[in-house]
């Protein structure tokens, strides 16, 4: 077959499609099995059953299910999810949102596609701007969904703390950043996937007063935190202007199979959002908002976050982080401050083999995780650190967790030759 040179960017693997693909392998293969890769969340008890409850109230109201399931919704998105949404932004916050800021996608890739190419790419005046990621390793998804021959992402490498227990952080390196006409938007993720990293209020605050004297919008993935699903485990502020979009996700409450991501932005980039909607998949679901409305206007949902949601993944760290003091005493092993989300960035220093040599070496053992060199959109040359680093999600059952974590000390061991 005759392909157009749009699709040849589907012909080609990638770090998405190769942690997808590892999710499904994990599911279909037989023996034990560690699924300390991907990105999915824990199935916590007590937030499944208030799931079942409202979706029970929404099956035995015969006219709100038939509309969800027997309509299409406006493409900015259920018009009640987007009133009560702004009606928490407001209150919790003191953000002066209303629904016209607020757009609801078909999950935050999609919303990803949308902003990436609208910033960045070829421009009217001949120049070609990009993406800047202040701040690498970054969330992977990003990496691929760039429409324009010449690549739209510009990651920079962090300035590393090291910090007490074996520990370090990574931080905005804002000596050399300069924003200048090659840049059509920044963007950052907080809490950071992969390393659970929560940029402080205070690189925050420069990056918003950078954006704003290039005049170019700065984008927040707040997947993993506030107002929900509320992982961060330190202090740290969100904030919103005109000038910033921020994402958010229904996937890390425990809902990734709904497929629902939520824009929160200027209303120019809503309508942007509302005819991307329209033009390409006619309207995005009404399944996750309508399921979750009920609870934001009854503040259900805020209260599970607080009280369930985040106690329930700090336990999860603070058990992944006992099983490596004991299990990797003996390596040189640097784990990232795990602030928020529901990662760990180990990073194996003075590795012997690259990170994705021990990623398919812990395969053959049942192990998935991610190798780091995916999180950065190019290589950094002179670098090692790139290859030194896997991610794994601690959000499997805590057997699951002490097993898999004890293996991946055992290959890393023999890697070492220790």
């Amino acid at each position: 077959m005759r392909f157009s040179t749009f699709a040849n960017r589907y012909q080609q693997n990638a770090g998405t499609v190769q942690l997808m693909e590892d999710l499904g392998k994990a599911t279909a293969a037989e023996g034990p099995i560690y699924q300390l890769g991907g990105g999915n969340p824990a199935h916590i008890p007590e937030v499944e059953a208030m799931l079942r409850d409202a979706m029970a109230d929404l099956a035995g109201d015969a006219q709100a299910f038939g509309r969800m399931v027997g309509e299409y919704d406006s493409p900015g998105g259920n018009l009640a999810f987007r009133e009560a949404l702004a009606g928490l932004l407001r209150d919790s916050l003191g953000w002066a949102v209303s629904h016209e800021n607020i757009a609801v996608t078909n999950g935050s890739q999609s919303s990803f596609g949308l902003l990436f190419n609208s910033f960045a790419g070829p421009f009217a005046d001949g120049r070609h701007r990009q993406i800047l990621l202040p701040l690498t390793p970054e969330y992977v998804g990003y990496f691929d969904v760039g429409l324009a021959e010449q690549p739209i992402f510009d990651g920079r490498r962090p300035e590393i703390d090291l910090l007490p227990d074996r520990q370090f952080k990574y931080r905005v390196d804002f000596e050399g950043l300069e924003l200048g006409d090659r840049y059509g938007a920044v963007c950052v993720s907080r809490p950071t996937n992969p390393t659970g990293n929560v940029i402080t209020d205070g690189e925050m605050a420069q990056l918003r007063e950078a954006c704003s004297k290039a005049d170019i919008p700065l984008i927040v993935d707040g997947a993993y935190g506030l107002p929900f699903p509320g992982m961060i485990f330190t202090e740290a502020t969100p904030f919103w202007d005109d000038n910033t979009i921020l994402l958010l996700s229904l996937s890390k409450l425990g809902l990734p199979g709904i497929r629902t991501g939520i824009v929160v932005a200027h209303p120019e980039v809503i309508t942007l959002i509302r005819n991307h909607n329209a033009i390409n998949s006619l309207a995005p679901s009404r399944f996750g908002p309508t399921l979750l409305t009920p609870l934001l206007q009854g503040k259900q949902l805020q209260a599970v976050c607080e009280g369930l949601v985040r106690p329930f993944y700090q336990r999860k760290r603070d058990h992944a982080l006992a099983v490596i003091e004991h299990a990797m005493a003996d390596l040189p092993l640097r784990v990232h401050k795990p602030e928020g989300a529901l990662f760990l960035w180990l990073w194996f220093e003075g590795l012997p083999i690259t990170a994705h040599q021990l990623y398919q070496e812990l395969m053959g053992h049942g192990v998935f995780v991610l190798p780091g060199h995916h999180f950065y959109p190019t290589k950094i040359e002179g670098w090692r650190h790139q290859q030194e680093c896997i991610r794994v999600n601690y959000a499997a059952p805590d057997e699951a967790v002490t097993e898999g974590l004890q293996i991946i000390a055992r290959v890393a061991r023999q890697a070492f030759s220790l």
